[in-house]
């Protein structure tokens, strides 16, 4: 089992960055591919997005397409830690952020994901 925690997310002007970062507790977390997701203004948990994904150990990264260019995930396993570095940030990435550990091959397409952290609110005004 893998506990994540995010780090806090906060209030930035369009065009800023910002970056955030998920702690894991267990020492499988390097055995663990690692994806972020996003919750949009009004959505239920259930319909959260996927961001970015990075393999186990950090060298297969996807992205969708709305963030491509933008945004990169990275990991350094020595830490426990996984990235996601925002750039060019526009209001329609205002979201509750969350990070995600899979066991699975299907990381890359947003599925298997066993292990969620709480959330972190990324607020993005215009």
């Amino acid at each position: 089992q893998v506990q994540l925690v995010e780090s806090t997310g906060g209030l930035v002007q369009a065009g800023g960055s910002l970056r955030l970062s998920c702690v894991g507790s267990s020492r499988a977390f390097s055995r663990y591919a690692m994806g972020w997701f996003r919750q949009g203004p009004g959505k239920d948990r259930d319909d959260r997005d996927f961001v970015a994904a990075i393999s186990s150990d950090g060298t297969s990264t996807h992205y969708t397409n709305s963030v491509k260019g933008r945004f990169t995930v990275s990991r350094d396993n020595a830490v426990n830690t996984v990235y996601l570095q925002m750039n060019s940030l526009k209001p329609e990435d205002t979201a509750v952020y969350y990070c995600a550990a899979s066991g699975t091959r299907e990381y890359g397409t947003g599925f298997g994901y066993a292990y969620w952290g709480r959330g972190t609110q990324v607020t993005v005004s215009s």
